[in-house]
């Protein structure tokens, strides 16, 4: 498999030097100051005699790899400060490898899948190498850079609006026999054990889901103004009776799916939900048939991955990496929080 890898991929310097140019590409941006292009790379340490690395250390004039130094304000830098990768032991090229594997996954790639890809196995244990945690994390901070916090622009024009439920089946059945003198149990709901998820979808445009605790009109209505621009957008629903019954500015048709109706065309709009339910029909792909089971606080974290790979579906694998790896600026995930790791 390694033959077959761009370099960047296999070597960590390269890795790096692939991620300076794409993060800079006007030449090397000092975190601190701002300042572009006035920084200089420090030497290595690396084949110094021991007597050599105290002197360099003592006047600072050798650092590890991928180091710089701003002229501006003289302070020192990484390409990987202000990323995901920052304070990261996990070497940069498998960091790559990972993005581009999750990128190129058309329904995502579970972190065992991603562990056994990016550590391969042992010939002589024939157990996986590295650990399982460590790629079921780099997962999940790769999926948080992959959000669109905070949104720049709303939805506009022909806008979908549609709920779902992500869930497996109820591993008991509930009884239908009553016991004599026992009063029957209320029946629960087809969706009682499932996570509703609200998507928002532009046809021809980007799409936007979110886990919502309960699917009420309480609940759904500051979603659905945050995110669809009230004076251009033509909403599209079914006929729930909860999006029905949410109060909104914008133009509003419905298509009965109780009656049988799917799609039908008024003023040459196409009045149809069927593009958000193909949203759902890839989602529920993934989740059932890649990761089996998604729990209700990470959920969120899988529609953000989701969401990217549709927004960006024309796009090739090389391209789709590249967008997803200028997107690790600025997102930082922590495994604990500072405060509660000090404590």
């Amino acid at each position: 498999m390694a033959g077959i890898l761009a370099e960047r991929f296999q070597n960590e310097d390269a890795a790096r030097a692939h991620m300076e140019r794409t993060f800079w590409p006007d030449g090397p941006v000092c975190p601190h100051c701002g300042i572009i292009g006035e920084a200089f790379r420090l030497e290595e340490q690396d084949g110094l005699p021991a007597t050599e690395k105290r002197k360099a250390k003592k006047f600072k004039t050798h650092a590890r790899k991928g180091v710089w130094k701003c002229s501006a304000c003289r302070e020192q830098f990484t390409v990987t400060i202000g990323t995901i990768f920052e304070d990261s032991k996990i070497p940069l090229h498998k960091w790559l490898l990972a993005i581009h594997l999750m990128c190129s996954s058309k329904k995502g790639m579970s972190a065992h899948q991603l562990w056994r890809n990016l550590w391969g196995v042992n010939p002589e244990t024939g157990k996986v190498n590295g650990s399982y945690r460590t790629a079921w994390f780099m997962g999940h901070r790769i999926r948080w850079a992959l959000g669109q916090e905070p949104i720049a622009e709303k939805l506009s024009g022909i806008v979908e609006i549609d709920e779902t439920y992500v869930g497996g089946k109820r591993r008991y059945p509930q009884a239908h026999a009553v016991k004599p003198g026992q009063r029957a149990q209320d029946r629960l709901s087809p969706f009682a054990d499932k996570a509703p998820v609200l998507t928002v979808l532009q046809r021809d445009g980007e799409v936007r889901s979110q886990y919502v605790e309960r699917v009420t009109s309480k609940n759904l209505k500051p979603i659905i103004e945050g995110l669809i621009n009230t004076e251009t957008a033509h909403m599209i629903t079914d006929s729930s009776t909860v999006l029905e019954s949410v109060p909104m500015k914008h133009k509003h048709s419905q298509v009965n799916h109780n009656q049988k109706e799917y799609v039908r065309r008024e003023d040459g709009v196409l009045i149809t939900t069927n593009t958000v339910e193909s949203y759902f029909a890839t989602l529920k792909r993934g989740i059932n048939g890649v990761y089996h089971h998604v729990s209700k606080n990470y959920l969120d974290q899988y529609l953000r991955e989701f969401d990217y790979r549709h927004n960006i579906r024309k796009m090739d694998d090389d391209a789709r990496a590249t967008v997803a790896l200028k997107k690790t600026r600025g997102r930082r995930l922590m495994l604990r929080d500072p405060k509660e790791r000090a404590e």
